[in-house]
């Protein structure tokens, strides 16, 4: 049967020239399965956690669920395309995007626009870029691609020195908007890079410290933003009263008692008197996994974190069984990135985190966020796909 197919290839500005159908085959459908059920998923909760809301507006009750699917739609072109034209195509083009995504987070500083005091991404009228998304993606290829042509199993000192400068540089941009969220997990995704490349722990630790003692002057300097400083106090004092701490600290008390009112089987879809009596402000974005609780209860988030447990156990195994260096290092950066901003999400949610607004990857709402989400499954799928040839 498979003879009298088409072969169709590639062209070639999308790479080396191959049977599309032989490599097409080889898709990995328990990782697109889970990343499709974990979508559907966030697509009705951001409905839920936003209908309330607009309709006692006046607003049309759909409108940021549309939003949504259509970021979805997008999110999907994005992942078959990386598909189509490979990872090796976006390697070898890593220093053009990093280089394109410092100038857009330089832009930004200038022209974002500003919301809650800080300046995250450009206004296009309907939709707005937040350049950070697009570097979480960008600078873990490109410290692969280094890191991966070390001449032993284990970078040395100078190639650790390096690649902390290529991330350093994109985290005080990220610092000076200021996103300390986003920043922490640019560092996550690159310190998953660099342990796989054999970095020394001390290395780690280095690393580490320069991150919270870069946050620290950047919020001596008086750059971040009061509020996001607040952050931090409410999360060591969560049962504080102080007039200040009460918008961060209600948020949190809200969504915790959501979750916890959920009980087992939770109070059904659209039937939560604290996501629909609109407590829990940005719920649709910050904590979307307290509606998933409130209204499903513990089987509901149960199967959310099932379905993040078989996203991160399918890159882990498509990381140990990567056909070169290169490619078992990016993978390795793209499953720390998601297990940190997943963690931290759904820990600030329980309270045992503090408010970041880190979205939760496939879920929360938001273009920017599902796209460079979109990038990263579909650089795995890539490298699952051409693991044969």
């Amino acid at each position: 049967m498979a003879r009298f197919l088409p072969k169709i290839s590639l062209p070639k500005w999308m790479g080396t020239s191959y049977d599309v159908i032989s490599v097409w085959k080889n898709v990995d459908i328990v990782l697109l399965i889970a990343v499709l059920a974990q979508s559907v998923i966030g697509a009705f909760t951001v409905y839920s956690a936003t209908r309330q809301r607009l309709l006692d507006q006046g607003f049309d009750e759909y409108f940021y669920v549309l939003r949504q699917v259509t970021f979805l739609i997008v999110a999907a072109v994005v992942i078959v395309v990386i598909m189509a034209v490979g990872h090796e195509w976006i390697r070898e083009r890593a220093v053009f995007w990093y280089t394109s995504s410092c100038v857009l987070l330089i832009l930004v500083l200038v022209t974002g626009a500003v919301r809650r005091g800080a300046r995250l991404s450009f206004d296009l009228g309907p939709i707005s870029v937040q350049p950070a998304e697009l570097m979480k993606v960008v600078v873990i290829i490109l410290i692969a691609a280094y890191t991966a042509d070390a001449a032993y199993d284990k970078i040395d000192y100078h190639q650790f020195s390096v690649s902390l400068l290529t991330l350093g540089f994109p985290v005080i941009l990220i610092l000076l908007q200021p996103d300390l969220g986003s920043a922490t997990v640019v560092v996550s995704g690159v310190a998953g890079v660099l342990l796989m490349a054999g970095a020394k722990r001390r290395y780690i630790a280095l690393i580490t410290v320069l991150t919270i003692l870069s946050a620290a002057a950047v919020a001596w300097a008086g750059i971040v933003d009061r509020y996001q400083l607040r952050r931090f106090e409410a999360f060591f004092n969560q049962d504080s009263n102080e007039k200040d701490l009460q918008q961060i600290v209600l948020q949190v008390r809200f969504a915790k008692r959501a979750v916890a009112s959920g009980g087992f089987f939770g109070k059904g879809y659209l039937q939560g008197p604290l996501t629909n009596g609109k407590f829990i402000p940005v719920q649709f974005s910050d904590f979307p996994f307290s509606a998933i609780g409130e209204q499903f209860g513990m089987i509901g988030g149960f199967i959310v974190l099932a379905l993040f447990a078989v996203i991160l156990w399918r890159l882990w195994t498509i990381s140990r069984i990567a056909r070169t260096r290169f490619d078992q290092l990016l993978v390795a950066g793209i499953f720390t990135l998601l297990l940190f901003q997943i963690f931290q999400n759904i820990g600030m949610t329980l309270g045992l985190t503090p408010v970041s607004g880190l979205p939760l990857p496939f879920i929360s709402y938001g273009g920017s966020h599902l796209v460079a989400s979109a990038l990263l499954i579909g650089l795995a799928q890539s490298i699952y796909m051409r693991r044969l040839r």
